[in-house]
């Protein structure tokens, strides 16, 4: 348990499913206050169910995050049913590449680029503001093992967890001296509705991402919320601009 978190607000994007959902519980664990944003309304809806049954709060949230306003106005309704925001998880991202960078189409392109990119920007800018403003708070962005490496048939998609990892040095650096920190974590592949997608595009697919992690398994869901809880704690008060790898050592071979 991580007793700081205990009446914290803690907002996650792209909450419905899979990492997100599995974040909100644990954050409901530790008795965060939650608001979760998802374009899947009626799918945050269930989640936010789960967390009243565990006896925590929960605020449901329709927002797209390639679009300001909807941002902007996820923000602001926090900060009007909580009066505060002290924890984003920046989690909503899509994953439609899986062919050669010379195959792919701009609409795939800019798909990828304005959920990825522009909506974890976005997120930031808006969830800054309202942290400058109450002194401080805590980040923390998906990034990818596809942000730190090469990732063959998914090169638009690496390219913008690339960008994550990039937009999370940055703020971290620019907004570290005022109280907000900001990290991410970068999943190795992880047992959720998204990888099984992949696998059924390319059944191929599931003994080379099984065998390219020397822990013997995938990743589950559960083992990234854990690492978001680290990263939002005091516990790890000392990190900044930091990449955590949660990978199965899929980045030590």
């Amino acid at each position: 348990m991580y007793e700081d978190l205990e009446g914290k607000v803690a907002l996650v994007t792209g909450g419905s499913f899979g990492i997100g959902r599995a974040t909100i519980l644990e954050y409901a664990k530790n008795k965060a206050k939650v608001a979760i944003a998802d374009i899947n309304e009626a799918g945050a809806e269930a989640v936010a169910d789960e967390v009243r049954a565990m006896g925590g709060e929960a605020l449901v949230i329709k927002a797209d995050v390639s679009k300001s306003a909807e941002v902007k106005a996820m923000v602001a309704s926090i900060v009007e049913h909580y009066g505060r925001l002290d924890i984003a998880f920046n989690n909503a991202g899509i994953d439609l590449d899986h062919t050669y960078l010379a195959d792919a189409d701009e609409d795939m392109f800019d798909t990828l680029m304005a959920v990825n990119v522009k909506g974890v920007w976005l997120c930031l800018k808006y969830e800054i503001e309202q942290m400058m403003k109450q002194g401080g708070g805590v980040i923390v962005n998906t990034a990818s093992i596809a942000g730190v490496v090469s990732s063959p048939k998914m090169g638009i998609y690496g390219a913008t967890k690339h960008a994550v990892v990039g937009l999370t040095k940055t703020a971290a650096v620019e907004y570290g001296r005022k109280g907000i920190r900001v990290n991410s974590v970068c999943p190795g592949v992880i047992n959720t509705d998204m990888t099984t997608r992949a696998v059924e595009k390319d059944p191929k697919l599931a003994q080379i991402v099984m065998h390219a992690h020397p822990i013997g398994r995938l990743g589950e869901a559960q083992d990234i919320a854990n690492g978001v809880m680290y990263l939002s704690s005091n516990k790890s008060s000392f990190l900044l601009g930091h990449q955590l790898m949660i990978e199965g050592g899929f980045t030590a071979l």
